[in-house]
C-alpha cells in the first residue's frame, strides 16, 4: 500500500513538474503502408486489393504531420489528414486524378499529466453535432538500454535508447533539455525528457520544430460535456461513421464530390 501511495505521489509531482513547458512540437509522422487496409474509391465504386482496377502507382509508405501543444497539466496532439477516404477519377484513359474526401468527423487526443491517461475526443459533424470521449491509462514500455549516443534534433541534443515494442526493437531519440515529459507513442515515454525521434522498422516519429510560447490552456485541455463511453465503443462509433460516409460518397449522382 506505501509502494502505491508513493507511486501516486510522484506521478502527481511528475505531472505538475511536466507542465512547465509551454509551447508547440511539430513531428512528420511516417508509416509503412498495408494495402489489405486502404479503402479506395474509384469513379464512385469501391475497389480492395487484388481487384484488376487497383491502382499500382500506390506508395509504399505515408507521411502526415502531427501539432502537439503543450500548456498546464495537458498536452492537445492533433494529426492531419487522418482516416481521409480517397476518390480517384478518371476519363477518356487520362491520368487519374486523386481527392481527398475528408472525413465525417473532427478528433484529437489530450495526454493528461497528471493523471497519466489519454483522452481521445471525438466530434460527429452535421447540423447538431455530438462529442463523445475515452479515457485510456499510458502504459509505458519498460526494459529500456541507453546506448551512449547523442545528437541534435530540431536544435536539441537528444540521448538515444533501444526498447522493445511491437515484437522488434525501436530507436527512441529523446531530450532533457525541454522541462516536460512526453513521447508521441504514448508507451514509449522515458522517466524523463521529450521524445523527439522514434525509429521502428514500419514507423517513424521526427520533430520537425521546437516552439516555445505562450499557449491558452483552454486550447489543450479536453472540451468538457462530451459523452463518456468506452475505448471500444468509441473505435466503432468511429469505423461506423466512416463507413457510412463512404456509403454516402458512392451513392448515384454525388461522384465523390
Amino acid at each position: 500500500m506505501k509502494i502505491k501511495i508513493l507511486l501516486a505521489a510522484l506521478w502527481l509531482a511528475a505531472g505538475q513538474a511536466y507542465a512547465q513547458f509551454s509551447g508547440q512540437i511539430n513531428y512528420e509522422v511516417v508509416r509503412k503502408i498495408d494495402p489489405s487496409q486502404l479503402r479506395m474509391v474509384i469513379n464512385g465504386e469501391p475497389v480492395k486489393p487484388g481487384d484488376p482496377n487497383f491502382p499500382t502507382d500506390i506508395p509504399d509508405s505515408r507521411t502526415v504531420g502531427q501539432k502537439v501543444l503543450f500548456a498546464r497539466n495537458y498536452i492537445r496532439e492533433i494529426m492531419d489528414d487522418q482516416n481521409m477516404i480517397v476518390q480517384r477519377m478518371t476519363a477518356d484513359g487520362s491520368p487519374p486524378k486523386t481527392t481527398n474526401l475528408g472525413r465525417p468527423f473532427d478528433e484529437y487526443r489530450c495526454v493528461d499529466l497528471a493523471g497519466q491517461k489519454v483522452i481521445s475526443v471525438l466530434t460527429l459533424k452535421g447540423p447538431e453535432p455530438k462529442t463523445y470521449k475515452s479515457e485510456t491509462p499510458i502504459q509505458r514500455i519498460s526494459g529500456w538500454q541507453l546506448s551512449g549516443q547523442t545528437k541534435k534534433i530540431a536544435g536539441y541534443s537528444c540521448k538515444k535508447a533501444t526498447v522493445m515494442f511491437k515484437n522488434e526493437p525501436y530507436a527512441v531519440w529523446f531530450t532533457e533539455e525541454l522541462p516536460a515529459t512526453y513521447s508521441p507513442v504514448h508507451e514509449l515515454t522515458p522517466e524523463k525528457g521529450v521524445v523527439l525521434l522514434i525509429e521502428g522498422s514500419r514507423e517513424q516519429f521526427k520533430a520537425s520544430k521546437v516552439q516555445s510560447r505562450e499557449v491558452n490552456a483552454k486550447d489543450v485541455e479536453p472540451q468538457t460535456g462530451a459523452q463518456q463511453i468506452s475505448k471500444e465503443e468509441l473505435n466503432d462509433l468511429r469505423e461506423k461513421e466512416m463507413a457510412d460516409f463512404r456509403q454516402r460518397k458512392m451513392m448515384p449522382g454525388d461522384g465523390g464530390r
